[in-house]
This record gives C-alpha cells, structure tokens and sequence, in this order.
C-alpha cells in the first residue's frame, strides 16, 4: 500500500465533525479425524482434585478462530483457561486448528458426533463459528457448546461476549491522553505537538467496527481535536498488511496505533519498531504473550476469556450447566475488560493517564458515558 494513498474505504481518517432436533448418536460416528484438519491432542491434564462428569475423564475439543492458535491473544487464552481448568480435574482437551471458516460446519459436526472420545464441551473461538453453530446446535441438541464473541439462543449453549467496545474505549482513552504528551523509551517517542493516532482492524464488520467507533470515542473523550486514522486489513492473519497500513498511519502522523486484528497484528508492532513509535495491543498483555514487542507496546486492551474457558469446563465437570448457559456479557462492571499498561513501557507513563483510565471506567460504570455499539458489534 503506498503511503500516500487517500483516505478510502480502506483507509480514512475520524474527525470530531464525522462523527429439526436429532441426536448426534443418530449419526454415522466419525472419531477425531477431520480430514485436512489439524489436531492437537495435549492429552490429559489431570492432577488430582475434582474428578471428570459422573467419575470419569471430561472430553473437551477447541476449535480455533480463523488467526488460529499460537496468536499471542485470543484463541491462547481461551485455551490457557481450559488448560488450568485441568490442573483441577481430570480434563482431556482436543485442540483442533481450523482457520478456514468455511469448514466450520463440517469441524463442529464431526466432532459433535464423535464417539471416541465423547466430547462433553466444545469450545468455538469467535464470532466465524456462529453461523455453523445456528444450524449444529439444534442438530446436535445433546451436544453443550460454548461460543466466544456470540450466543446462540438454544438451551445447550454458553455463549460468552466480553465487552469489546468498553475496553476499546479504554484504549482509546490511553491513547487520547498520550498523544499530546511527551514519551521517551528506548529510542521511541510519540509527538507531543502532532493530534494524529490510528486503528487496524482485521475484517471490516460489525464485530470489529465496535472496536474501532469506541476507540475513536474514547481519544475524543480526551481531546476532540485528535485525529483517528483507520485501515482494515480483510482478515485476521496477514501481518504483512497490517504493518504497512500501520506504517502509513504513522507515516501521517500518529504515534500510537491501536488494533484489533488477531495475530495479524503483531506487523502493527513491527511497523511501531520500524517507526519508533508506540502501539496498543489487544485481548492479551500483548508486551508479556509478545515479548519483543514489549519496547513499543504502551498498553493492551484487554478481556478475560481464560477464566470465562475455565469457569464452562468447571460447569461442566460438575454438572453445573445452568449456571453457565445461555447469553452472557462481561465488561469492566464485572472487571472482565481493562486496559492494562505495558509492562516496559507502562511505568514511563504519567500518573494522568492512570487517572484517566479510573475516570472513565467509573463513568461507563454509572452510565455517564454511553459508548458506542455494544459487546456483540454496531448494528447500524
């Protein structure tokens, strides 16, 4: 992408002024092998405590989201919540790597109808496995699943949404508050007298337009004379497209670029590096799960998707079910979203920042601040 390329529907600039039921027995039992999909078996992870459902070893699969496992954020810390979840139970976990969406369906079916094992819980990564669920669900009715980012309204799944837009707005606010202030680290800086940050999504939609239009309402929350430059990568794995829609958002003037693309965003940081300038990651404290990032990661807006795992595989090994099922949404109300400092970075930070971030917590919390879309994405 050529740096100096015009504002687009790839990339444009906010201004204050823009503002039938049947059992899965019923079917042909097929095992764990999924065709060309990957699987990683990590075995059992018992420890003693709690034993599996009635006695006997709980069976859980995890299927990934399309940025696939090993992406620093989303999908390993929905699996890091089973995986501690185990050191209390006797828990096998089938981890299945499927970043092709259009096999969702087929991923979800196989192993809903598997027999060896017998999966007790299947864990869908994001909001991509929706679709395939709206169908499976009601197929497989004696199947529970969990779906991350979405719910589906039918007695045998947990869907759990964290509250995307609350901690973007969070990061916006971090970003808000630095952009006009001094920062010095390791040879990076942000521009004390420029008014420019950015955003990259992964796939320009709902979902992620939440991410975007709260981030952009929480630099205004600050400082409504700050610019927001946005770019969209189309998916959540291409790094190489993430840094060089980043590099342009710096070349233009930010110095500090947020995003929300998966595993593609660690090109966001390469190109924070390349600029020497500073960036936001997303989902996990990305300067911990990416340490190499760490000099220019500023703060991570962050969301606790392991303990929503561990809190559905706990449910479900003791038969506790009704207390997890059905639509559940958590924000910074519950402190299951946040925006955590960088762990280098974040000490070189002023005190007002800190300050900021409690401020509009408390203020989202009492109802002062509406913030744009919801934890399920923008409707409109």
């Amino acid at each position: 992408m050529n740096n100096d390329m015009p504002d687009s529907d790839y990339e444009r600039t906010h201004r204050r002024e823009s503002n039938t039921s049947v059992g899965r027995r019923d079917f042909l039992k097929s095992g764990t092998v999924l065709g060309g999909t990957a699987l990683t078996g990590l075995g059992g992870f018992a420890v003693g405590g709690v034993s599996g459902t009635q006695g006997q070893t709980t069976n859980i699969a995890i299927i990934s989201s399309p940025a696939g496992f090993g992406d620093g954020a989303f999908n390993d810390l929905a699996l890091e919540g089973l995986q501690n979840a185990a050191e209390n139970s006797n828990i096998n976990i089938q981890q299945v790597e499927e970043t092709n969406q259009s096999q969702y369906g087929t991923v979800q079916s196989r192993l809903a109808e598997s027999s060896n094992p017998d999966y007790d819980l299947i864990v869908l990564v994001g909001y991509n496995h929706t679709q395939a669920l709206q169908r499976n669900a009601t197929r497989y009715s004696d199947q529970r699943w969990m779906l991350i980012n979405d719910h589906v309204d039918q007695p045998n799944v947990a869907g759990y949404i964290w509250a995307n837009h609350e901690m973007s707005f969070q990061a916006g606010v971090l970003a808000g508050t630095m952009t006009t202030r001094q920062l010095d680290y390791e040879g990076n800086s942000t521009q004390p007298d420029g008014t420019t940050v950015g955003f990259v999504g992964g796939v320009d939609g709902a979902l992620i337009n939440a991410f975007e239009r709260s981030y952009v309402a929480g630099v205004e929350y600050v400082n409504e004379d700050v610019d927001v430059r946005v770019g969209y990568i189309g998916n959540y794995t291409d790094t190489q497209t993430a840094a060089q829609i980043a590099s342009s958002q710096y070349d233009a003037g930010a110095d500090i670029v947020y995003h929300a693309a998966a595993a593609a965003g660690q090109g966001v940081f390469q190109a924070a590096q390349q600029a020497s300038r500073f960036a936001i990651g997303v989902d996990a404290d990305q300067s911990q799960t990416l340490p190499e990032y760490a000099n220019v990661i500023m703060g991570s807006a962050v969301k606790l998707i392991n303990e929503g795992t561990n809190r559905v595989a706990n449910a479900v090994v003791e038969g506790n079910w009704n207390e997890v099922n059905g639509r559940n949404v958590l924000g910074l109300e519950q402190d299951a979203v946040s925006v955590v400092l960088g762990e280098a970075v974040g000490p070189q930070l002023p005190d007002v920042v800190t300050q900021n971030l409690e401020e509009s917590k408390q203020a989202i919390i009492d109802g002062n601040i509406t913030v744009p879309c919801t934890a399920s994405g923008c409707t409109d």
